[in-house]
């Protein structure tokens, strides 16, 4: 094991820890501070701040529309490919590669297919076979109803992969309750079978050193399985472990293009890798707030596919037995399992580790509550717990910005600065190109005699329009990425899957931009959220229940 302290500290943090877990707050309310401070000194000085910041968000904005248009050619392309025929080629490199069965098609990747024929061939040792290897599947739960659990379960069973190499794990919450326990043991009863092995693991609550969250929960199941494994002669280095939410469903797939690239990789213990999240399972049923998040942060998880150099863990993602036994699992002290995950493994391999982007998607739930006042505010928990990655910052600083660091520091550095920017931008962009340039004219009465001030407000208007274009390009491909039309909607709901798109303002500043600088501050005053707060999942059957059940109620 080498020797590094992987864990995020509890209780009292040390002054150096502290200053970096108060430094996304000072930025992100600095912006706001200084763009108030610059408007009293000088109207023009402010004006130039906010044009540097504006014109910075543009250039982005250029590069954000080629790779949302490239991630989604590649992500239609890459579910065509028969990745089930792909894996049996590797089963005997040597014969698939002399007699040219990758000639069948000319399609996504398949020249790279021909090389990985060719290495294997060349040297059989150091790659392993597809029928020596398993998948292991948590399904991590906490108190979700049969109906959102039993839909999940059943895509893993109905992908392309052998399912006799799937070992199915449903970790399950003790504080969960009956209910829990009763729905995981209706889902053993009907797909215990179905699998090479079907566990049911419960996560025995308030163990010591966990906060109330996900992490302790998936690491409980992983350490069940480092013990069972060698009882059945399954070495460590031969199982990929894949997280999946209760409502995460993987494309058919999904665990035969996991496996090949898993395969033809040399260095895959120091690999992660990330399919792309789509929040589609329900974006029919789901208010058009919650759609236009939904939708947002899919084409956001798109785009990060295409920049493997910023790709992180998020959400649901795969992972090497042996490099998890090794690292002790996931992080049982942060409400952010996944994305922290990176950054542990990346300390843990002295920066010899990448994710690696899966380009299929694991489709997953839009918020949806039983009532729309509980949605709304559902969709803040969720969006609050991500911008709780903030609290990577001091972990990432404390382990870089030391004599004792064991990665690169030029290579830390610019993720450091990666990291520390996209909290920034998240928390205060918006807020400051929407009402900005507004600021100069409302506090300082000289503001309207100084035409650059003036002239602000105009300006900015302009270059919003410009950055229209990127907005029409998101629309168009949203509408194209939907889900058939479930029948109990009429066509005029299509239409409104496209006014919903007015709301991108308010939802940016809304719900992005306030979680965002809730979860800073409470990273900065030390009032740490130290519980995994479950999002609600309702399906359509459950919100029509609830509205029948209050009818009933108010007669």
């Amino acid at each position: 094991m080498i020797d590094i302290d992987l864990e995020i500290p509890m209780g009292k943090r040390t002054r150096q820890y502290r200053f970096f877990e108060m430094l996304p707050a000072i930025l992100s309310y600095g912006a706001f501070a200084l763009l108030i401070i610059l408007s009293l000194v000088n109207p023009i000085l402010a004006a130039i701040y906010l044009m540097l910041v504006i014109i910075t968000l543009l250039v982005k904005a250029v590069g954000i529309a080629i790779h949302t248009i490239g991630g989604r050619n590649r992500l239609e392309s890459a579910q065509r490919v028969d990745w089930h025929g792909r894996l049996a080629d590797l089963e005997d490199p040597e014969n698939s590669y002399a007699v040219g069965r990758y000639t069948r098609a000319k399609s996504f990747g398949i020249y790279a297919h021909i090389d990985n024929l060719r290495l294997m061939a060349a040297d059989p040792e150091t790659f392993p076979r597809p029928s020596q290897l398993y998948n292991a599947v948590i399904v991590a739960t906490y108190n979700e109803s049969y109906e959102i659990l039993e839909p999940t379960i059943q895509s893993v069973l109905a992908t392309t992969y052998d399912n006799d190499k799937i070992i199915l794990v449903v970790a399950y919450e003790e504080r969960g309750g009956e209910a829990i326990q009763k729905t995981v043991q209706r889902l053993e009863k009907k797909f215990g079978d179905k699998f090479f092995v079907f566990h049911a693991i419960q996560h025995p609550k308030d163990l010591p050193n966990e906060v109330i969250g996900k992490g302790g929960n998936i690491t409980h199941a992983g350490r069940f399985l480092r013990d069972w494994l060698p009882t059945q002669g399954i070495e460590y280095k031969d199982v990929i472990v894949t997280t999946l939410d209760s409502d995460n469903r993987p494309h058919a797939t999904y665990f035969d293009y996991l496996t090949y690239e898993y395969i033809v990789r040399e260095d895959r213990k120091h690999l992660a890798y990330q399919p792309v999240s789509l929040f589609m399972n329900n974006i029919w049923d789901a208010p058009a707030p919650m759609r236009v998040v939904a939708t947002g942060n899919s084409f956001w998880n798109i785009i990060s596919s295409m920049r493997p150099h910023t790709l992180r863990n998020f959400a649901s993602h795969s992972q090497p037995m042996d490099a998890l036994v090794e690292m002790d699992f996931w992080s049982t002290r942060t409400i952010v399992e996944d994305g922290h995950q990176y950054w542990r493994s990346y300390f843990y391999f002295g920066g010899n580790y990448d994710v690696i982007p899966i380009h299929v998607p694991i489709y997953q739930d839009a918020v949806l509550s039983d009532t729309y006042l509980k949605t709304l505010k559902a969709q803040f928990i969720q969006l609050r717990r991500w911008a709780y990655g903030a609290s990577d910052v001091p972990y990432v600083a404390v382990h870089l910005f030391t004599r004792k660091r064991n990665i690169s520091f030029t290579a830390g550095f610019g993720r450091f600065v990666r990291l520390l920017d996209g909290h920034v931008t998240l928390a205060s962009v918006s807020v400051l190109v929407a009402v900005g340039g507004w600021v100069p004219l409302l506090i300082n009465s000289n503001a309207a005699r100084s035409v650059p001030a003036h002239q602000l407000p105009d300006v900015i208007s302009s270059i919003q329009q410009v950055a229209l274009i990127g907005l029409f390009i998101t629309v168009f491909l949203a509408f194209k990425m939907l889900p058939p039309r479930p029948e109990r909607y009429k066509r005029h709901r299509s239409f409104f899957m496209i006014a919903q798109w007015v709301l991108m303002p308010v939802t940016a500043i809304g719900y992005s931009a306030t979680s965002a600088l809730y979860s800073q501050a409470r990273l900065a005053t030390g009032h740490y959220l130290d519980k995994f707060d479950v999002t609600d999942k309702a399906t359509h059957a459950s919100v029509v229940r609830s509205k029948k059940a209050k009818k009933r109620h108010d007669k």
